[in-house]
């Protein structure tokens, strides 16, 4: 009977310490249950519960970096996408505070950043913009097969928005495919995107084209070009 518990022990301690062995790799167990007080609810379709989160939680000041409402800005986003995993943009708001404190897990954070992202995308593996803030996060981290990975899930999840393909575009500008980002660029445009920031980054390099009528070309992510990606 002993010796049955000192087995059970030693692979509970496996997993507690073992875990965080694994170098950067995120997993369901890392990143802990989805379960939740309140919640957890789809930023996309729960649109009820979301002003309440909002309104106490993510306020502009929060989404911002100012100052937190309840507790420190960290606190506040954590709540907020435990509330709502896939709150597109808590999402890209932990991903920016990690960032400014040039830290994996801010203040007041229950998870490492990237564990957000883990999250999000368990929670509904069928949202194109978690998989395109996630994809967008790999990129900057220099990892850039993974991010084709994700970039590939948000293109087929079907959204088809111009916000989509504008980040996209982004994204494949960082990834140094310019031949993707400009296509992606031109559907953006073509739907109406507003903002001038992917165009103006294409021309500063000499890669931008204004749209010819067979813009469909080189749309479908691939790892054809992963030799030419960098970590920035």
């Amino acid at each position: 009977m002993s010796k049955f518990f000192t087995n059970v022990n030693a692979i509970v301690l496996f997993y507690i310490f073992g875990a965080s062995s694994v170098g950067a790799e995120v997993n369901d167990f890392v990143c802990g249950s989805l379960a939740n007080a309140y919640g957890p609810f789809d930023y996309r379709s729960d649109k009820t519960q979301l002003p309440v989160v909002d309104h106490f939680h993510f306020t502009p000041q929060v989404e911002n970096l100012v100052k937190g409402t309840t507790g420190s800005v960290g606190a506040d986003i954590d709540y907020t996408l435990r509330a709502f995993p896939n709150h597109h943009r808590a999402l890209m708001a932990m991903v920016r505070l990690g960032d400014k404190l040039k830290t994996d897990k801010p203040v007041g954070a229950s998870h490492s950043v990237e564990c957000y992202l883990q999250r999000a995308a368990r929670f509904r593996a069928d949202d194109g913009m978690v998989s395109m803030i996630y994809a967008n996060y790999l990129a900057k981290k220099g990892r850039g097969s993974e991010a084709l990975n994700h970039l590939n899930k948000a293109v087929e999840s079907g959204e088809g928005s111009a916000n989509l393909y504008y980040n996209s575009g982004l994204i494949y500008f960082d990834l140094k495919d310019y031949e993707k980002s400009l296509a992606f660029a031109h559907k953006a445009y073509q739907m109406g995107y507003p903002l001038p920031g992917l165009r103006e980054k294409l021309k500063k390099i000499g890669k931008w084209q204004e749209p010819v009528a067979d813009s469909e070309k080189f749309i479908q992510p691939s790892e054809d070009n992963l030799e030419a990606v960098t970590k920035e």
